[in-house]
């Protein structure tokens, strides 16, 4: 696999949000959208505008019988904040021999610290490939498994992965990448836009997509 800078990385941290104002959308109605990461106030299907666009570019460049799933887009900062603090629990519990700093970094692996976390922006997006039927396909794992569920299978290019899983995810990821997505390598499922980490990758001077509200 390729070196993998994770989105702690003080190379990430550092780049400067010049916030564009640009509103949130609901992807509802324009993109299908899945309800297992559904919340009451619908936080979950909305996204930045400029995303939500190139992701209908990207639905666009994928072969007849494919389409994007959406599964979840924004989330508030309360969740971001209860999501890293339960995972970095139990990661204290598996590697109890694991500095505080260790634990943030490995934590991160799996889920933004909520100073930089691209959901909170509404410029990140964990989504799947299905049939034209609903019908999610093989993508080598399934979406959200952690690290140690998979045992690092949830990476993007995690090698042993079937002939079908890797062919489905170079199926997402040209059709994403083609759209001006950034995908954090971590997580097949998760790509971004607009966000400290797609600056960073993509050689951008600064965000433009700061944390926001429904």
């Amino acid at each position: 696999m390729r070196d993998i800078v994770l989105i702690s990385d003080p190379r990430v941290t550092a780049v400067p949000v010049k916030e564009s104002g640009e509103r949130l959308t609901d992807v509802r109605g324009r993109l299908r959208v899945d309800g297992r990461m559904a919340d009451p106030r619908g936080a979950f299907s909305h996204l930045r505008e400029g995303l939500l666009v190139r992701l209908e570019g990207a639905q666009a460049h994928l072969p007849s019988g494919y389409r994007l799933l959406v599964v979840e887009g924004y989330r508030p900062l309360a969740a971001q904040q209860r999501i890293f603090e339960e995972y970095s629990a139990e990661l204290r519990v598996t590697f109890p021999k694991m500095s505080p700093e260790e634990i943030h970094v490995a934590a991160s692996r799996y889920v933004s610290p909520v100073e930089v976390a691209p959901h909170t922006a509404g410029a990140a997006v964990d989504l799947t490939l299905c049939t034209e039927d609903g019908d999610e396909l093989d993508m080598g794992t399934p979406l959200n498994a952690t690290p140690e569920q998979s045992g690092g299978a949830c990476y993007t290019d995690a090698p042993g992965l079937s002939p079908e899983a890797r062919h489905h995810r170079d199926l997402l990821g040209r059709a994403l990448g083609s759209a001006g997505l950034v995908n954090y390598p971590t997580e097949w499922w998760h790509w971004s836009y607009g966000d400290r980490y797609w600056a960073m990758t993509t050689g951008a001077g600064s965000a433009v997509y700061g944390p926001t509200s429904v």
